[in-house]
């Protein structure tokens, strides 16, 4: 609907295991500075500033994180900050937000939900693709998503096959594609298909509808709870992303491609990406130092680390904690968090 207000809804939850020993549970990755000397979620509201006012802005959280996004977001009215009492994938969270914004502002208003803990190389062409989406979200009346034009074949992430042209921007989605082979994502490449960024944008009474028709495990719980939150979310009795509940399901979904830098800082090993390494290759961060040391990541959050002689390794230092392992081991440190005794891994 031309004119519908656009609201913002980031989403920060989760702990974020792969970043230990630098995440708890208290303070997850998106708390964290790990692109910037700032948390990750405020170099992202900082970003949506020019797509949203604070009043127009919320923030879904885990119940136990609330009190530190007011911390780290004082700008946003405190009812802004939509506590979940306990995690129900992704199609509850944005549901419950769609609701609460279609009680303030109506079922008109245009919803732009991203992520807390992504880097962004290009702020500018970040905050126009966020634009364009909702203007085609309010133009198609539907639900739109920015495909991030690929630089690789990779296997770590979801792909979007794109489809037929519409009278604007966004073209129609053929289909979703989920974590492919190598071959696959090849040839996914090859044939001008996108990656699943998780950026949607959509007419919160729209969303709603489609939640309706596709997913009533979500629905029905959402219609029964009023303004109860903990209702709600209780009622959900398994999470749920929306991209399997609603949008591969729904015929009314939009994409548009986007290229402007997008990493969602996945492991330890992915500030590469995002940093800017020396001349041999390392990218370090706090009282580092480096002698003969090659293609390593480095991360000091208090102490010394001295590397001499060594290549491809990640290093975390963090409160009288020393991590030190391989890129392609820190792609999933789970099976290490496992093993090791509990007052180590659940350090505070």
């Amino acid at each position: 609907m031309s004119g519908a207000p656009t609201w913002v809804v980031v989403l920060a939850g989760g702990v974020g295991s792969r970043f230990w020993p630098l995440s708890t549970p208290e303070q997850p990755k998106q708390f964290l500075p790990l692109i910037t000397e700032r948390p990750m979620l405020r170099d992202t509201l900082d970003r949506l500033a020019a797509v949203a006012p604070p009043t127009r802005t919320m923030v879904l959280t885990n119940a136990e994180l609330a009190d530190g996004v007011r911390r780290i977001a004082p700008e946003l009215p405190p009812a802004h900050v939509l506590a979940e009492p306990r995690p129900a994938g992704t199609a509850a969270a944005l549901a419950w937000a769609a609701s609460r914004i279609a009680a303030l502002a109506g079922p008109d208003a245009i919803m732009v939900s991203v992520h807390a803990d992504w880097a962004i190389g290009d702020v500018a062409r970040f905050q126009e693709a966020l634009q364009l989406a909702a203007a085609e979200a309010g133009r198609t009346q539907g639900l739109v998503t920015v495909g991030i034009v690929p630089t690789h074949a990779d296997t770590g992430l979801g792909y979007i096959e794109v489809g037929d042209a519409t009278e604007g921007a966004a073209r129609r989605v053929a289909r979703f594609v989920e974590k492919p082979s190598q071959t696959r994502a090849e040839a996914l490449l090859k044939a001008g298909a996108l990656w699943n960024s998780g950026i949607f944008a959509w007419p919160v009474g729209v969303f709603l509808d489609e939640l309706r028709t596709h997913c009533p495990a979500v629905a029905a719980p959402l219609a029964a709870a009023g303004d109860d939150a903990s209702r709600f979310f209780t009622g959900v009795k398994e999470p749920i992303a929306v991209d399997i509940g609603v949008l591969e399901r729904s015929a009314q979904v939009y994409v548009l491609p986007g290229s402007f830098g997008w990493n969602d800082v996945g492991t330890w090993s992915a500030l590469r990406g995002v940093r800017r390494p020396d001349a041999d290759g390392n990218v370090a961060h706090g009282r580092v130092h480096l002698r003969e040391s090659t293609d390593n990541v480095v991360y000091a959050a208090g102490a010394d680390v001295v590397l001499y002689g060594v290549q491809g390794l990640v290093v975390v230092e963090h409160d009288g904690v020393v991590l030190v392992t391989t890129e392609e081991k820190a792609r999933n440190l789970k099976p290490l968090l496992t093993a090791l005794p509990d007052e180590l891994r659940e350090r505070r």
